[in-house]
Order: structure tokens, then sequence, then C-alpha cells
């Protein structure tokens, strides 16, 4: 799965149980009505807190934010709040999860169901809130990686379709 690239982001929850991870098993569920998933090890921190909280924030990260995805990827990062004392974030209005500023994206979302996938718990959550931010360079994790995407790179067939069948 390393030659998959992926977006990366940051997965944080607020309240009783604050955490934050990074995580690049996101994607997108459903338009109507708006959901989205994550995925999450059974045996990871964050794991908890999104079970007992049941709402989450995502952080789509951007090419400037490597240092960002690191530590929150690191384990030996402080618990609770003290692990956002070096990020610069504001709370989420509907969750008070931490949404990081600079990022290209964030979304609020409610856990509509949990799935027990082999280790991991993939969480799908509805969409309460969703925001862009002014960034086009995209963090990308690819062959163990992080790599920024540049503004404007495209990999569009020569017919500009992508994904035809």
């Amino acid at each position: 799965m390393s030659t998959f690239a992926t977006g990366v982001t940051v997965l944080t929850v607020g309240g009783e149980n604050p955490n934050g991870m990074t995580a690049n098993a996101f994607c997108s569920v459903s338009l109507d009505p708006p959901l989205v998933l994550c995925c999450v090890a059974r045996t990871a921190r964050l794991h908890k807190a999104v079970a007992v909280e049941g709402r989450f924030a995502v952080s789509v990260l951007s090419a400037e934010q490597k240092a960002t995805a690191r530590h929150f990827a690191d384990r030996s990062r402080p618990h609770g709040w003290a692990q956002f004392a070096t990020v610069s974030w504001v709370p989420g209005l509907h969750t008070g999860a931490p949404l990081i500023t600079g990022a290209l994206a964030w979304l609020e979302c409610e856990v509509t169901e949990e799935v027990v996938a082999g280790d991991h718990s993939v969480f799908v959550g509805r969409v309460l809130e969703a925001a862009s931010g002014s960034g086009d360079a995209a963090l990308l994790f690819h062959r163990g990686t992080l790599r920024g995407l540049p503004d404007g790179a495209t990999a569009d067939a020569p017919d500009g379709r992508v994904g035809t069948a």
C-alpha cells in the first residue's frame, strides 16, 4: 500500500478526551448525506477519545505542514491539551475539537457508525460543518515519506478526463 499516495490529515477530539493523530486513512463516503470515514487503530489513544466523545474534527494538511504531521504522528508527544500547545488552532464550533490553522480544509463530524475491521475501527462521521482554506499545495504520504504536492500540479489524462470507464 505504500505506493498509493494519500492526503494527510490530523484527526482531533476535544471535550474531556482531547487528542490528535496524524492520519492518511481518511476519505469521503457520501455527498447526500455528507459522510466521511477515518480508520483508527484500536490501540491508538485517539480511538478511545473518538469512541467516548462521539465527535471528531479533521484538518486536511497543506504541504507546509510537515512538522505538524510529524508532531501528531510522534507517540512521545504529550497527552491531553498539552499536545496542542505548539500548534496554532481554533476550537470547532460544533465539536470543540482543535482545527489546525493553515490547513487546506476542516471538517467537524459526528460519529454515526463504528465498524471493527481487523486491528482498526472505521469511524463513519456525518459532516456537521466543512470549510476550506486559501492554499492549494497539498501534503501527501507516499512510500513512507511526507511530500508536498506543488500548486497547480495535475495528473489528468491527455483529454482532461480522469477515471472514465
